[in-house]
């Protein structure tokens, strides 16, 4: 069964956006589907990340097509700024400088609902031919970017065909959305594009269960819930680091910030010598200047190492050879639904996981249920010390371990599995 799956981003761009559709690309024909992969030709990939081209499987057909992107012209004016805003790092209102909210303003409110708007219409018009050409007979559109979801929109509406609407984040109720300088205007198109899309689309993909909740009262369409996952990374054998080393691998932005984290470590080696000697905090990717100056503010940047960003393959050794892996999710109510992929590659790494976010989220329910970790809200200091503490005892007994239990689930492949099968029904 041949299914056109729409993606902006896609091997080599580095990141978490390529890996969900690369790895069910990877294992889509032992599922009986054959897949057809639409991405740009030219695009302006904030991370770049030339390993993964070698997980795209032999004799995959992949169709690229040209795209205009205005971030070439913004360049002129900021190129930092510029690509600090395509990662995705934006400093607190207060640190914002005036180019970076001049350029917020016009991102939110002159390309709506994104900066990739621009390759809808080109899109439109080659797809169409190519299409009834190849004999397609289900197309699947990913977003963030949301104007991918636009190009399905409009191939549903011309040509009758099946559409997947699948949502890696959610739309208008994304962390970010409320630092784009919206006007009440520009606001209501983004919720009317939202509701027309899920209204449009014959089947919708999330990856949370919140996200779930919030588009079912938007819509009556059928909505599935297929998580991120992990999959079985051929690296060779990592020894574990011989110091207590907490890893964040992926971007830290400004409000991924826990300040109560760096004070509790900070008293920590104050008050243990040998926690002072052993304790090592890792941060592997982008990281904002608001996270770093509350690292310093408390003390802790002898204790700092920064990785920058690394390819997967490394970021999936870092995490095997660390002793705690911490996850940490904005404290808003609009993050809850967030469950980012490296959760469940934390999960399979073997490591214990420390988590923050905000009350309620799916990340909490996921950790308990599969016993990989701990999670904590922002404020539960006294909570959260004490595990650090647990966890360095464990660590100097030398019975520092994760006891994960039930992700055979989130395999890559189970999960490719159940899309293929969706694929399967919406297609009849």
């Amino acid at each position: 069964m041949k299914t056109l799956i729409i993606t902006y981003y896609w091997p080599p761009s580095g990141g978490p956006g390529v890996q969900r559709w690369l790895k069910f690309v990877k294992y889509f024909k032992d599922f009986g589907i054959e897949p057809v992969v639409f991405a740009p030709k030219n695009p302006s990939y904030p991370l770049f990340d030339e390993s993964l081209c070698t997980e795209v499987p032999e004799g995959v057909t992949i169709v690229k097509h040209p795209i205009f992107e205005p971030y070439g012209f913004s360049k002129f004016f900021s190129r930092k700024e510029t690509k600090t805003i395509s990662k995705g790092i934006i400093a607190g209102k207060e640190k914002q400088s005036f180019m970076q909210k001049l350029l917020l303003y016009v991102r939110g409110n002159f390309f709506i609902p994104d900066a990739r708007k621009f390759w809808i219409k080109p899109s439109v018009r080659f797809l169409r031919a190519y299409i009834a050409e190849h004999n397609i007979e289900t197309i699947i559109t990913t977003g963030p970017p949301h104007s991918l979801h636009l190009i399905g929109k409009r191939l549903r509406q011309d040509l009758q065909i099946k559409w997947i609407a699948d949502f890696r984040d959610p739309w208008t109720t994304i962390g970010y959305h409320d630092k784009l300088k919206l006007t009440k205007r520009s606001f209501q198109k983004h919720k009317l594009l939202e509701k027309q899309v899920l209204q449009a689309a014959d089947h919708i993909v999330v990856t949370s269960f919140t996200t779930e909740k919030e588009f079912k009262q938007i819509t009556d369409k059928p909505i599935a819930v297929i998580t991120n996952g992990y999959d079985i990374e051929m690296t060779s054998e990592v020894p574990l680091d011989t110091k207590f080393t907490i890893s964040h691998i992926g971007s830290l932005l400004s409000g991924r910030n826990p300040e109560n984290l760096w004070k509790a470590l900070f008293e920590l080696t104050e008050e243990n010598k040998g926690f002072a000697e052993m304790f090592q905090l890792q941060l592997v990717g982008a990281i904002s200047d608001d996270v770093l100056d509350s690292i310093e503010g408390v003390g802790l940047s002898s204790f700092l190492s920064i990785k920058g960003y690394v390819s997967h393959e490394e970021a999936i050794s870092l995490q095997k050879s660390s002793q705690v892996l911490l996850l940490v999710e904005i404290d808003s109510e609009e993050t809850k639904c967030i469950i980012p992929g490296k959760l469940f590659e934390y999960m399979v790494s073997g490591r214990p996981i420390f988590a923050l976010g905000p009350k309620n989220a799916d990340i909490s329910k996921l950790i308990s249920e599969t016993n990989s970790g701990y999670f904590f809200e922002y404020e539960e200091y006294d909570k959260l010390k004490s595990q650090l503490k647990l966890y360095f005892k464990l660590f100097q007994e030398e019975k520092l371990m994760s006891q994960v239990s039930g992700i055979e689930k989130y395999s890559r492949r189970e999960l490719t599995k159940r899309m293929a099968q969706l694929i399967k029904e919406v297609s009849i």
